[in-house]
């Protein structure tokens, strides 16, 4: 399943899709202090709650990138299914 329904072209720290720039989980959690506790949604990454939970799977797989998740993921339902669409996660500390 791909992530994106729309063509994407990756800009570095910024995906272009039709023509609106967004920011990448990498933006995101670059903002954050270490240790700090924030919320990543589907909607803060544009993609739908259907998107987002293949996008969360593979996080909880392989890891996150430069975070942890902190609590329990919300879920939304959708034509009688549930899907992650919004997660809180904790940024790790980077070694150096």
């Amino acid at each position: 399943m791909e992530l994106q329904r729309n063509k994407s072209y990756d800009g570095g720290s910024f995906c272009f899709v039709m023509g609106m720039a967004m920011a990448t989980i990498d933006d995101i959690v670059s903002k954050q202090k270490e240790g700090a506790q924030f919320v990543v949604s589907a909607q803060m990454l544009r993609l739908e709650p259907e998107e987002f939970d293949t996008l969360v799977q593979v996080w909880l797989e392989d890891g996150p990138p430069g975070f942890e998740l902190a609590g329990v993921p919300h879920r939304c339902c959708r034509d009688g299914e549930f899907f992650i669409d919004r997660i809180t996660v904790r940024k790790i500390t980077t070694e150096k």
